[in-house]
């Protein structure tokens, strides 16, 4: 995509078609006129496929679903919900902390960062892996929705079950194509302020994720997060 951008070598293989698309070249071109113009874009080239690099595609246990990166400075860093450490936790994160605190017994941590998360297999992905500083939503409908399908494409093809967690309408719409008889479907509205107390609060998704990986003899994910990152 740009200098600096990786990617883990399963996700490679797997999405060759897709890097080699007519949909990818401009999306690259997009990307390439907007740096050029000056306009600064989150998160960094290096992150783009963070999610990817952390979760290599045999390992996906779960799938958390985003829309766009967090476009304030210093937040996004291609993990969806999640932010660097040391950056004020999300509304939306403090909801998701108050409904893991109320499923599991948590204490929340007083971080955002869910990088722990990607590493046990929770691919945390936002439909759109760029944004303009300052500018949500700025780069939808520019190819990255298709490339998130073909990731999810993959995922839903993989041998083994998944958990897939969608909150809000955008992602459930995303993932539609989802073989629900297969994996897990866990739906719920979106952890933001203006929705979770229609329904998200109470809907227990993380120990709903757990208890179907063991009885599929999976390990579970430990949500708890380390306090120190």
């Amino acid at each position: 995509m740009s200098e600096g951008v990786r990617l883990e070598e399963s996700w490679k293989a797997a999405l060759a078609g897709e890097f080699a698309s007519s949909y990818m070249a401009q999306l690259k071109d997009f990307l390439k006129a907007e740096k050029e113009a000056g306009k600064w874009i989150f998160p960094k080239g290096s992150e783009y496929f963070r999610a990817l690099d952390l979760t290599p595609l045999d390992k996906v246990k779960v799938v958390i679903l985003g829309q766009d990166p967090y476009h304030g400075d210093g937040q996004a860093h291609g993990l969806c919900f999640s932010v660097l450490p040391g950056v004020r936790i999300p509304p939306s994160l403090v909801n998701i902390y108050k409904e893991m605190e109320s499923d599991l017994g948590t204490v929340p941590p007083r971080h955002g960062f869910l990088e722990s998360w990607a590493k046990q297999g929770v691919l945390l992905l936002n439909s759109v892996l760029t944004v303009e500083r300052g500018q949500a939503a700025s780069h939808q409908g520019q190819g990255w929705e298709k490339f998130t399908d073909a990731v999810i494409r993959q995922v839903n093809e993989l041998p083994h079950p998944v958990v897939f967690i969608l909150w809000g309408s955008y992602a459930q719409k995303k993932a539609a194509f989802v073989d629900a008889k297969r994996h897990l479907v866990i739906k719920s509205p979106h952890p933001s302020p203006l929705s979770a107390h229609n329904g998200f609060f109470g809907s227990k998704p993380f120990s709903k994720a757990n208890t179907f990986l063991r009885d599929h003899g999976m390990k579970e994910i430990d949500w708890r997060l380390p306090e120190t990152v």
